[in-house]
Formats: C-alpha cells, structure tokens, sequence
C-alpha cells in the first residue's frame, strides 16, 4: 500500500468526492454523528451526479466458507473507490487498517478515510491505493 502523494496521477473521481465532503464539511462543521456526515454526503454526491452505493456488505471468506454480512463498507463509490467515513477525535491505525481490509477483500484499488470531526477537512482526509 502506497499513500498518493503530490506528484500523484491525476483521480477524478477521487478529487470530485472530496470536493463534495468539503462541501458537506463547510456546511455542517466537525462534531456531528458519522451517520448526519454520511447523509449529507450521500445528498452532494447525487447532486453532483455522482453513484454510490452505502453501507455495502463485503463477504469474508474463512476456510472456504463464506461469512456474508460480516463487513460493512459505509460506501462504495461509481463501484471502484470505497469510503470509509468517521468523526472521531482521533483517528487510530485500526482505521487504516480498516480500509486496507476493505480493499484487499473488495478488490478495490483506491480507498478514502475521511474524518470529519476536523477544524479543516483537508486534515482529515487519507487517500489509500493499492
């Protein structure tokens, strides 16, 4: 795994979901419920005419047994970048982690942890690829 860093290939979609969690962020400020974030970006993502699917359930498999159900990923955007949303204080390497496994299982290339209980929501955003 490999964070993008500045001199990044250009990711469109990437770049137009934070801009909508900007705008969410701008809106409403840090402090609310993961789940009020979670509604009003799902509110700017359709209004930027942008799919996604929320709370996508992601099977495991153990020992060639499938444990369908057992993760759910809070959103899956235009079925390629998977968003991870949190408001916390603080944001743990469990929460990379987090994402990592969601892309590893999914097959996902390219991840988003944003965090919204930030002063700045630039702050508070983790682009993942693997």
């Amino acid at each position: 795994m490999t964070a993008i860093d500045l001199n990044r290939e250009p990711d469109v979609l990437t770049d137009r979901v934070i801009g909508a969690a900007i705008e969410v962020h701008r809106q409403l400020g840090p402090g609310l419920l993961e789940s009020v974030y979670q509604f009003a970006l799902e509110h700017e993502l359709l209004a930027r005419g942008i799919s996604y699917a929320s709370e996508v359930r992601l099977p495991v498999r153990y020992k060639g047994t499938e444990l369908d159900g057992m993760l759910r990923m809070d959103m899956v955007v235009e079925h390629e970048l998977v968003l991870e949303l949190k408001s916390l204080d603080i944001v743990h390497a469990v929460h990379h982690a987090q994402v990592l496994t969601y892309l590893r299982l999914g097959g996902f290339s390219r991840g988003l942890l944003i965090n919204f209980n930030v002063s700045r929501l630039a702050n508070g955003v983790r682009r993942f690829v693997l």
